[in-house]
């Protein structure tokens, strides 16, 4: 008997092909079974295209968010109902059911309308364990910035209130960096059901494009061990 872990793995590729070429390297290199996507090439399902990736957006207009879900023996489902075009939310299958929502918080709309997002992802879970993947434009020293903004203060305080854990852990990397500056804006976010689930979260020190490192982390243990 067994455990095998599903490794995931974050990236903002600014709607690039070059960056979104470079994935299929990254994904057989590191072995990567789910990739979240913000801001996805329009061209992605050509250039990811196989046999085995699955590749899940939704809504009409310009997609910033999607899932790749690379590995054959993971069953996913879309659940159209809480996805749009910037909200891509899957529920996954392995030994037990899971909810992965790759989601983009844009900066010039008001947070609370993503916050109402996640909210009706949990109402839909009814106790199933959650994995949030955001880009959230937002900078909390919770999540290791420098600083907090009006938009970080905002959504930290809605995440404890819903009993959320940040994972994302202090390093000498940002998860944004361009001639501007660098922040922390991308955060991974679980629920109570999936908190020792996590076995390793790291940013990358490896640029996903012009602008943005990569965040890399994997779940073993709990719902999602598979034993042969």
């Amino acid at each position: 008997m067994y455990s095998t872990q599903i490794k995931f793995l974050q990236i903002n590729v600014k709607h690039s092909r070059v960056a979104t070429n470079n994935l299929m390297k990254i994904i057989d290199e590191d072995g990567i079974d789910v990739l979240c996507i913000q801001e996805p090439c329009p061209y992605i399902t050509k250039l990811l295209v196989s046999q085995e990736n699955k590749i899940y957006a939704s809504g009409e207009g310009r997609h910033r968010a999607a899932i790749v879900v690379t590995n054959n023996q993971i069953d996913s489902l879309l659940l159209r109902q809480l996805s749009d075009e910037d909200t891509v939310v899957l529920e996954v299958s392995d030994k037990d059911k899971t909810i992965i929502a790759s989601m983009y918080f844009d900066i010039n709309r008001q947070i609370e309308g993503d916050l109402n997002q996640i909210e009706a992802i949990i109402h839909h879970a009814k106790g199933v364990g959650i994995l949030l993947v955001i880009d959230s434009n937002s900078r909390s020293t919770s999540w290791h910035d420098t600083q907090t903004n009006a938009r970080g203060r905002i959504l930290e305080e809605f995440l404890l209130s819903k009993h959320m854990h940040i994972m994302n852990e202090g390093s000498t990397l940002t998860t944004y960096l361009n001639s501007r500056g660098s922040s922390n804006i991308d955060l991974t976010v679980i629920s109570n059901q999936l908190h020792r689930a996590v076995v390793h979260w790291e940013v990358r020190d490896q640029e996903s494009c012009s602008d943005h490192s990569n965040i890399k982390f994997a779940i073993g243990q709990g719902s999602w061990s598979r034993n042969k």
